[in-house]
């Protein structure tokens, strides 16, 4: 792995077991982030299943809460109820609350909807001379409708922030796989081989040396063979220095005469 200015890392035991551990490190990464990988997906793919059923079901909700409201209209002899309505609508009786929910490390919103019926009393009067029966069940019809909304709404929060964080797992996943690992595993492969390098050359040196000692001794014999040669004396063989007499050898002394 290049580094800063082109430099390769020192090529040594110590730099090796650095990058082997960041090796490591990176290789394990790389599993945990691709199984959340996966467990988002199958999330966001069980969440667009569920998306498109409550899409569906707003539709229809929608569709039954406007014929609803129609029938309402001609039960009150044809006069538009929807000023009435927000004339008494004091305060809202369906409210919302946002609530974390964690999905493989991940935080998604989900919106909770709570319904208060004692706040609804004021509406619950609309209609009494006639078409009141029509109107109430307006009122339910509508309450369906806006349930399914806040659950669509829901849900289409936790699809898009899941979409954006698969997107992130994956530029993870794709960098520590084909930019990091990779990296790392040719530093170590040009550790390894410098390293091989500088063993078969220490391996050469002592042997050069090893070759020049035996040089040398094998010249200082010559030259203590000629100097022998010289002074009349034969040359020293091998044979004859290994038959010298050894001082540890046991011998019987003379007797001593006092």
């Amino acid at each position: 792995m290049s580094q800063a200015g082109g430099q390769r890392p020192a090529a040594n035991r110590m730099t090796l077991q650095t990058f082997k551990a960041r090796l490591g490190g990176a290789s394990k990464g790389f599993k945990l982030l691709k199984k959340k990988r996966d467990a988002l997906k199958a999330k966001f793919q069980a969440l667009l299943k569920e998306i498109v059923d409550t899409k569906l079901k707003v539709g229809e909700g929608l569709k039954d809460g406007a014929f609803a409201l129609a029938k309402a209209h001609y039960a009150s002899s044809g006069d538009d109820i929807a000023s009435t309505v927000i004339e008494r609508a004091k305060r809202p009786s369906i409210t919302t609350k946002l609530y974390p929910d964690n999905v493989a490390g991940v935080s998604i919103p989900v919106f909770k909807l709570n319904h208060d019926a004692s706040k609804e009393t004021a509406a619950q009067t609309l209609g009494v001379a006639c078409g009141g029966a029509v109107i109430n069940a307006t009122r339910e019809t509508y309450l369906k409708a806006v349930i399914s909304l806040v659950k669509l709404a829901s849900l289409q929060t936790a699809f898009h922030t899941l979409d954006e964080e698969i997107k992130m797992t994956s530029r993870r996943v794709n960098a520590l796989e084909y930019v990091l690992i990779p990296r790392i595993e040719d530093t170590i492969h040009y550790i390894t081989q410098e390293m091989d390098e500088q063993a078969r050359e220490e391996f050469f040196r002592v042997k050069k040396v090893v070759e020049k000692k035996k040089a040398k001794l094998a010249k200082e014999k010559e030259l203590a063979d000629k100097e022998a040669a010289a002074a009349g004396k034969g040359p020293i063989s091998a044979q004859a220095a290994m038959d010298a007499p050894s001082m540890l050898a046991t011998k019987k002394d003379d007797d001593i005469i006092f």
